[in-house]
């Protein structure tokens, strides 16, 4: 038998490989990472193949990465297209900001009911690493960190149905912030995280509720939500980090 009948053999064999789950959740978590990111712009083709190279797996794998990521509507699936990452209307980018404002109410409100001084502390040590993202230039990272704030808020409380509303939410909204960013944002009001845990602390219901209200508007704020952006860059591995120049981050780590 050839080098290349044995190379060949070699490609069908793995083509035809059962995918493995840890494969899938890899690059599934992968591909939610850079949503959260703000690495996959808006309209990007994720196309099969490429996507299968950059991770060393069989499009099979890819493929079923990418419908788990079709459910929680990060991409879209165009027949005779393909697949591409979601492009949320200005529509959609409100209605997410409406739903956010009172799911994160009713977090804060349990908050004040049930979070004790040690879950209360390493919120606190997050929002210093936030603080200090931001002082060091991280941006990716600090905006990462401040994703994390308020799902572990929201997973603090122990209400399981509002904590997966909520991670299912702020998935969602980088690629909002991503088609309807405005030129140029404001600067992101550090202080809010802290009062917020200041008002939780001293068991102020109203004044968590509202602070959380005016925070969600602010960030909400930051939006110019009636137009879109196109995407400029399709290097997929390049904007997955798994080209040499980066490393990927297969969990859900901060940013």
């Amino acid at each position: 038998m050839s080098e290349g009948q044995d190379d060949g053999r070699m490609a069908a064999g793995k083509a035809g490989r059962t995918p493995s789950s840890e494969e899938i959740q890899r690059v599934f978590e992968s591909l939610r990472n850079a949503v959260l990111d703000q690495r996959l712009p808006p309209g990007l083709q994720l196309k099969e193949q490429g996507l299968a190279d950059a991770f060393g797996v069989n499009r099979a794998v890819v493929r079923q990465a990418l419908a788990r990521l079709e459910i929680y509507r990060l991409v879209t699936h165009a027949p005779n297209r393909g697949v591409f990452v979601a492009s949320p209307s200005a529509a959609e980018g409100r209605d997410l900001f409406c739903a956010r404002r009172y799911i994160e109410a009713a977090i804060v409100e349990l908050a004040v009911e049930r979070l004790d001084e040690a879950a209360l502390a390493r919120l606190r040590a997050l929002v210093q690493r936030e603080r200090a993202a931001y002082a060091g230039g991280d941006v990716r990272k600090a905006l990462r960190m401040s994703i994390d704030f308020h799902l572990q808020l929201a997973e603090s409380v122990g209400n399981t149905v509002l904590a997966a509303f909520l991670d299912e939410i702020i998935t969602r909204t980088p690629l909002v912030v991503l088609a309807h960013r405005r030129e140029s944002p404001p600067a992101c009001m550090l202080s809010d995280h802290e009062d917020i845990l200041d008002a939780i602390a001293a068991r102020d219901v109203e004044r968590a509720r509202a602070l959380m209200s005016e925070h969600v508007a602010h960030l909400e704020g930051r939006l110019a939500l009636d137009r879109g952006e196109s995407p400029e860059d399709d290097d997929i591995a390049r904007l997955l980090a798994l080209d040499g120049l980066g490393t990927e981050d297969g969990g859900r780590g901060p940013r």
